[in-house]
C-alpha cells in the first residue's frame, strides 16, 4: 500500500530552505547609508569650486597628493635647524612664513578648504614623515561651515585632538592655536550666518583646556584680532576669514613666542 503523499503546502517550504542552504543570506552590520540633496546656494565662487573639489576628494579624501612633490624634495631634518610644520586650511596656506619668519626651518603645509578630517588623513605624510621638532595645528574654521563636511564641536576637538596624539607618539611636540575669529563684510555679508561664531568659541574654549591639560603651548590668534563683539576686527580682514597682511602680522608674534616655548620645554 503506497504512502499518502504530502500536501504541496508542507513541502515548499523544505524546498526553499535546501535552495538556500549553498547561498548564505547577504549580512551587513551597518545601517543602509541615507540619501542626501544638496539644495543649499553655494554661490558664484564657491559652487564652481566645490563641484571641481568633491570629486577629487573621492579619490584622495586628504588630498594628499598636493604636497607629495614638495616633501619628497625636502632635505632631512637636521639636528640643529628646529624644524617646524605649520599645518592647517587656507589661513594657513595663505602665510608667508618665509615673511614672518624669515630664516627659519618653517615648512608650510596649509591647503585650502580643508576640513580637519582631512588634515588627520594627510597628519603622517605631511608632518611626521618629514621629522620637525614640533607642529604648528590650526584648523576647524570649515568644518562648522559644511562647505564639505558639517563636522560637530566635539568631532572637531577629536580630530585636532588624534592630531596630537599622533605628535605625541613621534616625539613631535605640539602647538594648539584658537581659530580666528570671523565677522559679515560688505563683500561677504553672509559669513557670521555660515561659519557660527559662537561656536567657533567655544571650540577654542575646549582647545585651550586640551593645551593646558597636555602642557601644550596655545597660539591664542582668536584675542588678537577680535573686536569688542568678539568678531574679526575688519581692520584686519577683506572677506571675513581670512587674514590680510595687518592680521598675519598680529598673529606672527604670537606664533613665535608659542613655538620658543615649545622648543625650549625640556
Amino acid at each position: 500500500m503506497k504512502a499518502p503523499k504530502a500536501p504541496l503546502a508542507l513541502l515548499l517550504p523544505a524546498a526553499v530552505l535546501l535552495i538556500g542552504a549553498g547561498e548564505p543570506q547577504h549580512y551587513q552590520s551597518s545601517p543602509e547609508r541615507r540619501t542626501v540633496t544638496d539644495t543649499r546656494d553655494w554661490g558664484p565662487w564657491a559652487g564652481p569650486f566645490r563641484e571641481k573639489l568633491v570629486p577629487s576628494m573621492m579619490q584622495d579624501f586628504g588630498e594628499r597628493y598636493l604636497y607629495a612633490p614638495a616633501n619628497a624634495a625636502l632635505k632631512p631634518a637636521t639636528k640643529g635647524d628646529d624644524r617646524v610644520v605649520f599645518l592647517g586650511d587656507s589661513i594657513t596656506d595663505m602665510w608667508d612664513l618665509g615673511r614672518y619668519f624669515p630664516g627659519k626651518a618653517y615648512v608650510n603645509r596649509g591647503i585650502g578648504a580643508q576640513v580637519t578630517a582631512q588634515m588627520l588623513v594627510r597628519f603622517q605624510q605631511d608632518v611626521v614623515a618629514l621629522q620637525p621638532r614640533a607642529v604648528v595645528i590650526l584648523g576647524g574654521v570649515n568644518d562648522v561651515s559644511g562647505f564639505l563636511q558639517m563636522e560637530s564641536e566635539d568631532g572637531i576637538v577629536a580630530n585636532i585632538e588624534a592630531m596630537a596624539d599622533i605628535a605625541d607618539r613621534h616625539g613631535i611636540r605640539v602647538v594648539l592655536c584658537s581659530i580666528l575669529p570671523v565677522t559679515n563684510t560688505p563683500t561677504a555679508d553672509y559669513v557670521i550666518r555660515e561659519r557660527k561664531p559662537d561656536e567657533l568659541r567655544r571650540i577654542n574654549t575646549r582647545l585651550q583646556a586640551l593645551a593646558k591639560a597636555r602642557g601644550y603651548a596655545f597660539a591664542d590668534y582668536y584675542s588678537a584680532l577680535a573686536d569688542k563683539q568678539g568678531l574679526m576686527d575688519q581692520r584686519f580682514t577683506k572677506d571675513g576669514v581670512h587674514p590680510l597682511a595687518e592680521g598675519y602680522a598680529r598673529m606672527a608674534p604670537i606664533a613665535k613666542v608659542a613655538i620658543e616655548r615649545t622648543l625650549s620645554r625640556k
